[in-house]
């Protein structure tokens, strides 16, 4: 979610917040996250044409995992304006982190139809595989026939998505290993690779595909994540623990690392 704020209304709200700080002085000061959501909530009040608040509201709200919130004011700016894709675009990325992939999936394919986007259908593509849709095969050949989009890899990795999520990992490795031929820091490429070799119980075949990985960008948290449930499977449990840590040094809310290194009797 792209958020453009002018320097006015930065300004504007600094001296909103400013006015709430210091009216609490002597009291009970507001916590600043308060703060801040009183300012966006009264300046989206009194400026309720401005995009760039309303974005930066519905941010708020999702940064707080206010999904219901962030979703309505998204909803009461597409009554407005029902032809802006990118509002639908937000519209989806708050349904998906919400969990709601049908709700994501319904709201990106009004964006492309108002606007076909590479990156909508890039999206859309992905989110058709990861439901078994053989509609995600028509996004990535989409993709593939269209010169200016530029987005080869995004197709063949959609389509490697939908393989792996409909089972046929063995064709499904063959199009993550071409994704990465083309780039080799694509780290979702590695990621799926590996992750499909896991569920082919091939732990250590996905071990050195997560070790290229993280040598290719260190600071791959994920890779290191996959990385502990490989050994795991292997009954190697330090290098499993030290691999979940490492994957929490880089992202220090990884819940399935936290919750996994809770069940190897790690707080």
């Amino acid at each position: 979610m792209k958020i453009k704020v002018s320097c006015c209304i930065c300004l504007l709200l600094s001296a909103i917040i400013f006015s709430c700080n210091t009216a609490d002085e002597g009291t009970n000061p507001a916590p600043a996250a308060t703060s801040t959501g009183v300012a966006l909530v009264n300046l989206h009040t009194k400026y309720p044409d401005s995009l760039a608040l309303t974005e930066k509201l519905i941010e708020y709200y999702r940064d707080k995992g206010s999904y219901d919130s962030a979703i309505n004011i998204t909803d009461i700016e597409l009554k407005k304006d029902s032809m802006n894709a990118e509002f639908w675009d937000i519209k989806a990325t708050l349904h998906f982190e919400n969990e709601d992939t049908s709700g994501a999936i319904r709201a990106l394919e009004t964006a492309i139809s108002i606007y076909p986007l590479p990156e909508y259908i890039i999206s859309l593509g992905s989110l058709y595989a990861e439901t078994k849709n053989q509609k995600a095969l028509v996004m990535a050949d989409a993709l593939l026939n269209a010169d200016k989009a530029k987005a080869a890899r995004e197709a063949i990795f959609i389509k490697g998505l939908y393989y792996s999520y409909t089972g046929d990992k063995k064709k499904a490795i063959s199009l993550f290993d071409s994704c990465i031929h083309r780039d080799y820091t694509y780290m979702f490429a590695y990621r799926e690779k590996a992750i499909a070799l896991y569920d082919l119980s091939k732990y250590e075949d996905a071990l050195q595909v997560l070790a290229k990985a993280v040598t290719v960008q260190n600071n791959f948290d994920e890779g290191y994540y996959w990385m502990g449930k490989c050994y795991q499977k292997l009954n190697r449990k330090n290098e499993a623990i030290q691999s979940y840590q490492t994957a929490l040094l880089y992202d220090k809310d990884f819940g399935e690392a936290i919750d996994s290194l809770k069940k190897l009797g790690v707080r």
